[in-house]
């Protein structure tokens, strides 16, 4: 039975509708990087992720899970999902860009080594629909009431992404 390590709650703020997940070690602009996800929700190379968003307007969702081993599959609610291995370097940093890194170098108990990733997505065909009622219900984007009922749409597209060591 396989047991949770890490859990972590992190807002994402995507760029150009994505956000990577990466080695600290990683160049996440350079060659080795995997091309831009196409009709997909994740596009990989061997350290790094890239995670197609619906989002670009507002903030995002992301939990960060390590497990000692692979967790039973999840479904509770989830809309979408991926799987991938990635070789991380006993670290991992999640990058948003421009915006910055919104986790710099998270310590893994795994230590080094290829791990199994799983990404599960809640809400993206729901938040893409309610920013776009936005407009209708406030056609001015620069209102106070505009802005709060934009606020309030922060965080609803979720992301859960758990990892473990590959034996």
């Amino acid at each position: 039975m396989s047991r949770r390590l890490l859990r972590l709650e992190v807002p994402i703020f995507p760029d150009r509708l994505m956000f990577r997940i990466h080695d600290p070690g990683a160049a996440p602009a350079g060659p080795a990087g995997p091309a831009l996800p196409v009709d997909a929700l994740i596009s990989t190379s061997r350290d790094q992720m890239i995670v197609a968003c619906a989002q670009e307007h507002l903030g995002v969702q992301l939990t960060v899970e390590e497990w000692d081993a692979a967790p039973p599959p999840f479904s509770d609610g989830y809309e979408d999902e991926a799987k991938c291995v990635l070789y991380l370097r006993g670290g991992l940093s999640i990058d948003m860009g421009p915006a910055g890194r919104a986790v710099d170098a998270l310590r893994l108990s795994g230590g080094v080594g290829d791990y199994g990733v799983r990404l599960y997505t809640r809400n993206r065909t729901a938040a893409v629909t309610s920013y776009s009622e936005l407009y209708q219900r406030f056609p001015d984007p620069l209102s106070d009431e505009f802005q709060q009922a934009r606020k309030d749409l922060e965080g609803m597209e979720q992301y859960l992404l758990q990892m473990w060591r590959e034996s």
